[in-house]
């Protein structure tokens, strides 16, 4: 197999791996990357993607202005790491309640084996319209624990947004 090959099943094979899904270990659907320019750096083992990138695998999709996968062998099995900068670049997915998780910041890291996503600049995160916005955000989707810090340079803090949660109306009430 010659090494571009190589290369490529290997960004697809790991933009295939691990959902976050209720079932992590199954393959949800195929994975569709779209951009105006592709380029892998087959020495170190980088796929750039530039221009208008969408990548779209099940339930997740990022958007960015540029995308490096980065696989490095050394690290084991999973071990890729996909840095989406933009501005900003945008990472959504639905979750298994229904409901959607959406980020947004100039840089979002998506570390498949430790399942972390880490946004940083005017980062943004929203789930079910709670949202909470700082200068860098870490969420450990397995924990479902999500960190958020003000930058050292800055002067704003972190600010968070709670809505009440709506309950259905019992036709019962008020008789």
């Amino acid at each position: 197999m010659t090494n571009k090959l190589l290369f490529t099943v290997t960004i697809l094979g790991l933009l295939m791996c691990q959902s976050v899904n209720a079932q992590p270990n199954k393959v949800t659907s195929e994975v569709s990357i779209k951009a105006g320019k592709q380029q892998a750096m087959l020495k170190t083992n980088i796929g750039i993607f530039e221009q208008n990138v969408e990548i779209i695998h099940g339930n997740r999709k990022i958007n960015a202005d540029r995308l490096e996968v980065h696989r490095r062998e050394e690290l084991g099995d999973n071990k890729q790491l996909l840095v989406a900068t933009g501005n900003p670049a945008r990472f959504s997915e639905k979750q298994s309640d229904g409901s959607e998780l959406t980020a947004s910041a100039q840089e979002i890291r998506y570390d498949v084996a430790n399942r972390t996503l880490v946004i940083k600049g005017n980062a943004t995160i929203n789930q079910s319209g709670q949202i909470i916005q700082a200068q860098s955000i870490t969420y450990d989707m397995e924990k479902q624990l999500i960190s958020a810090e003000r930058g050292e340079q800055d002067s704003a803090r972190v600010h968070t947004i709670l809505v009440p949660e709506k309950k259905p109306k019992n036709p019962d009430q008020g008789k």
